[in-house]
């Protein structure tokens, strides 16, 4: 059985819709790493390399605010390991 697609796929070409996936995943492990440790706003920008306003950003879900070069750089700075899968999806 295969992954789902995500929604992003529904409404966007597929070349942009993976970079807005991976952009979503990335926001997700970041804001839940920053809520894992109970860091303050202020605390998480340090450690990421950012500002606070970035990070309220970040965790208010500003999707558009944030390239996928910006978001590795952040897991860089948190010693986040990546993993990136790559294969042919099934046809629809």
């Amino acid at each position: 059985m295969s992954k789902p697609r995500s929604a992003f796929y529904d409404f966007e070409p597929p070349e942009v819709a993976a970079v807005m996936e991976l952009r979503a995943k990335l926001m997700i492990a970041l804001e839940t790493t920053i809520e894992k440790h109970g860091w303050t706003q202020k605390v998480a920008a340090e450690k990421c390399g950012t500002t606070q306003p970035r990070i309220s950003a970040l965790l208010n879900g500003k999707f558009n605010d944030f390239s996928l070069d910006a978001l590795v750089a952040m897991t860089g700075h948190l010693n986040l390991d990546l993993d990136l899968n790559v294969k042919e999806r099934d046809a629809a």
